[in-house]
């Protein structure tokens, strides 16, 4: 009698604690970092690196190659000295497409320079990524701001 009361009672301490599924669902999107992707957009030349950080160093130094081209061959004559920073912000979206979001520059390199915002989205609007970013296998939206400095002699 003793062995069935102490096998009837000792039921309750191997029962395991059932988490459902929504749970599980809620603590793996807690644990997600959605600031950062498994895999950064890359062009052709940028595909078969692996490692992330050489992956975003890779796709920025292609725009920034870009944009210095194509800045370097049109006409930027100034009157004065010029050393200052416009900032490109940026997406690449889910399907890979390129696309500028705003260009933030002084007024006093948009008035010396006022092409100078049509020779970058077209620089840009050139570049054809390959792939956008991924996370966890799905392919992501991603922002990027860009510093360009202009310096003149």
């Amino acid at each position: 009698m003793v062995f069935l009361l102490l096998l009837a009672t000792s039921c309750q301490f191997f029962e395991t604690e059932r988490v459902s599924s929504e749970e599980l669902f809620k603590e793996e999107i807690k644990a997600i970092d959605w600031k950062d992707v498994d895999r950064y957009p890359s062009f052709p030349n940028c595909e078969d690196i692996l490692e992330k950080p050489e992956q975003k160093a890779c796709f920025i130094n292609t725009i920034n190659s870009r944009l210095y081209q194509s800045l370097g061959h049109d006409e930027m004559i100034a009157v004065r000295e010029i050393y200052d920073t416009v900032k490109v912000n940026f997406e690449v979206s889910s399907s890979g497409q390129l696309s500028i979001l705003e260009i933030k520059m002084d007024t006093l390199l948009q008035k010396e320079f006022p092409e100078l915002e049509n020779w970058i989205l077209q620089s840009i609007d050139s570049l054809k990524p390959v792939a956008p970013a991924y996370k966890r296998g799905i392919p992501v939206k991603t922002q990027f701001t860009l510093p360009v400095i202009i310096k003149t002699n």
